[in-house]
């Protein structure tokens, strides 16, 4: 069993993207959501994944991900009633870590988030001069969420975090 620990953050400027090292297209949907357990599918140019997430909107919680035929996976997101979650994935390395941005489209235009992965929650690590507030804890800021309730639908307030 795999434990994600995941620390979402905003954005305070665009001073990471000339550090971008690589960038992936990314569409995803979700097949099964229940309280504490989502199952997800996404599609990445010729690669394809399913991924079941335990534990709640947390920032530590059971991950299993395993890749799929994307045939199967276009299958399964054309079954999903819920609006997919588009997105852009770029990788700005900082302070011996690889941080995801993600760059939303869609009905999440406008919202930037960026994730470190750690191994242990207690682990430290450098704080990036583009890194705005941490929204961890905040549960619009997961990707099931915003399929319920999109950054466009949010108000003034909720967009400052």
């Amino acid at each position: 069993m795999a434990k994600e620990i995941e620390r979402k953050f905003l954005l305070a400027s665009d001073a990471w993207r000339p550090h971008a090292t690589r960038r992936r297209e990314l569409s995803q949907g979700y097949i099964a959501d229940a309280p504490r357990t989502s199952v997800r599918v996404r599609i990445s140019a010729g690669d394809a994944w399913i991924n079941i997430k335990c534990g709640g909107l947390t920032a530590v919680r059971d991950e299993f991900e395993y890749s799929i035929p994307v045939a199967d996976a276009r299958v399964l997101l054309a079954a999903v009633t819920a609006p997919l979650i588009e997105k852009t994935r770029h990788w700005v390395p900082y302070g011996g870590f690889e941080w995801e941005i993600d760059e939303f489209r869609g009905a999440n235009a406008g919202l930037v988030v960026a994730e470190i992965e750690l191994d242990d929650e207690s682990l430290e690590f450098q704080i990036p001069p583009w890194l705005g507030k941490e929204v961890t804890e905040l549960e619009r800021y997961y990707n099931v969420s915003l399929v319920r309730r999109p950054y466009s639908q949010w108000s003034a307030e909720e967009r400052r975090a």
